[in-house]
């Protein structure tokens, strides 16, 4: 199943640039962090400040973010001012919510990735892939009518940010496991004439300590 965005009438000149937002405790360990609403580390906010010398200069037809307040302080510390929308929230994990890759394989005894298996309900619903790509989706024709008008930034979580740019380049919501994003990066996507494209890919002053750290 694709979860792609249609062709708009003519290519947007604008770019997408999409900010995860900086180091937590949570990141910093491996810990799936969905609905749990925690705030940043102190490198945390360092990383959200680099990330905002990145984008001085520039201005935006759109700014988005997550409600959640590890989105909304990077946000705010990289000199956005967002709209706030729920349809930028992490992804769901369920009964997995607060556990670390290896925790969740010994539990299932397989080796388990969220974006191959997903994740069981548990205090929350959870979500499969195609319910969140379903909602990056609505973003992703937010953002692309926008681009018409300039740059549209984006402050969000890491697999929701993956799973994103896998819908604004019309691919399965699984090729997002194989585009990492470190906490504070910022990523560009544009129009290539009329194909989507990347521009830039996980630029920051972070590059994650542990493989495999989830958002």
């Amino acid at each position: 199943m694709s979860s792609s965005v249609a062709n708009p009438p003519s290519p947007p000149s604008g770019r997408l640039v999409l900010l995860r937002h900086g180091e937590t405790e949570w990141s910093l360990s491996g810990q799936h962090t969905g609905r749990t609403d925690i705030p940043l580390t102190a490198h945390g906010e360092e990383l959200a400040r680099a990330a905002g010398e990145l984008l001085q200069g520039r201005e935006f037809s759109l700014v988005l973010a997550s409600p959640m307040q590890r989105a909304l302080r990077t946000a705010e510390l990289a000199g956005l001012e967002p709209e706030v929308t729920d349809d930028l929230m992490e992804w769901d994990y369920g009964a997995y919510e607060g556990l670390t890759t290896p925790e969740i394989r010994e539990q299932v005894g397989y080796d388990w990735t969220v974006f191959e298996h997903g994740v069981p309900s548990g205090d929350t619903p959870g979500e499969t892939v195609e319910e969140v790509a379903a909602r990056a989706s609505r973003v992703v024709q937010r953002a692309v009518a926008a681009m018409a008008h300039g740059d549209v930034a984006l402050v969000g979580h890491g697999h929701y940010l993956r799973v994103l740019a896998s819908v604004f380049l019309r691919r399965e919501p699984r090729l997002g496991a194989q585009l990492l994003l470190d906490a504070g990066s910022v990523s560009v996507l544009q129009y290539e004439r009329e194909r989507p494209a990347i521009r830039v890919w996980n630029h920051g002053p972070a590059v994650a300590k542990t493989p495999g750290q989830p958002a």
